[in-house]
């Protein structure tokens, strides 16, 4: 079979001949990738800046898919970690992290939208105690994640729904997308009495930001739980002792380790139904994987979509 192979991590995956996956264990199935897209999570496996690297090369990238098992029914399948993604003809699937699709489902949709969608859902129902009418900020809502982060939190009841990025026609254009308001990144003072913040940016913009935000609050004994998802701009920040003891912060994190598998494969059936039932917005381009080493290097805002 083919599939997208990454030989080192200084260099985009190429496309060629790798060995068909081997009988699959109980509880695991071999199934033929119909759509699997390029996240973000997806290049950081594949250049190996992800937490969750363990170095080892060669591997095929690829975090998740729409699948087609050998009766012909499409399924959404998300992977443990692997050497073997979905960016390739055929993978192996644990079929306890896989759903049922129904038949006539949009598979690029479906592969667009997972994981991005999944990102604030996770965080909005496994890491806080989300409680209608909360006040939430969105840090990079002008990336793709971000984006669908405005439409989860209004799904779960937000009173208020505050979009926070580089300032310009992309974030002032959230306001018909979603957000109640839009603020540049560096006055995020006036998002001062929200309830959560989801970060997608950290590093220094979010390091001044909780310190502009927990300082500007006018009770600071309100709880504040301020969620880290992703790290666009940068892995690392510096945070004042007084940031936490001076008011009610609770920093958490959202992904792999913090959230078990089981509570992802918990929420797999409402995000697939509400990204099926049309909830979400999803630009997507679909891209022959062949063309997967010139696809990689584009700078495109759309979600990638290989089809094998």
């Amino acid at each position: 079979m083919h599939a997208a192979v990454v030989t080192s991590f200084e260099r985009p995956p190429r496309y060629t001949e790798w060995p068909e996956p081997a009988p699959a264990p109980d509880g695991h199935a071999v199934v033929e990738v119909v759509a699997a897209a390029l996240h973000p999570r997806v290049r950081s496996q594949a250049d190996g800046s992800h937490y969750t690297s363990s170095g080892e090369l060669p591997l095929i990238p690829g975090i998740d898919a729409v699948v087609r098992d050998a009766e012909g029914g499409l399924h959404y399948a998300l992977l443990d970690d692997t050497a073997a993604g979905t960016l390739a003809e055929r993978t192996v699937i644990d079929v306890r992290r896989s759903i049922p699709l129904p038949a006539g489902t949009d598979a690029v949709a479906v592969a667009a939208a997972m994981n991005p969608v999944m990102s604030s859902w996770v965080a909005l129902t496994r890491r806080v105690a989300f409680a209608p009418d909360s006040r939430v900020l969105v840090l990079g809502a002008t990336g793709s994640a971000g984006g669908m982060a405005l439409h989860v939190a209004r799904r779960f009841g937000a009173a208020e729904v505050i979009a926070a990025a580089r300032p310009g026609e992309r974030l002032d254009a959230l306001l018909d997308h979603g957000a109640d308001r839009v603020l540049a990144l560096d006055d995020l003072a006036l998002a001062a009495e929200v309830d959560v913040v989801l970060d997608f940016v950290w590093g220094a913009p979010s390091e001044r930001g909780i310190v502009d935000i927990v300082t500007a609050r006018a009770d600071r004994s309100r709880p504040l739980t301020w969620i880290e998802i992703g790290s666009v701009a940068g892995p690392d920040l510096r945070l004042p002792s007084a940031a936490l003891r001076a008011a009610r912060l609770d920093l958490v994190g959202s992904g792999v380790g913090s959230v078990s598998g089981a509570e992802f494969r918990a929420e797999l059936p409402r995000i697939a139904a509400a990204v099926s039932a049309g909830e979400f917005e999803i630009d997507a381009q679909t891209v022959p994987l062949a063309d997967v080493e010139a696809a990689w290097a584009s700078e495109t805002r759309r979600r990638l979509v290989f089809t094998p």
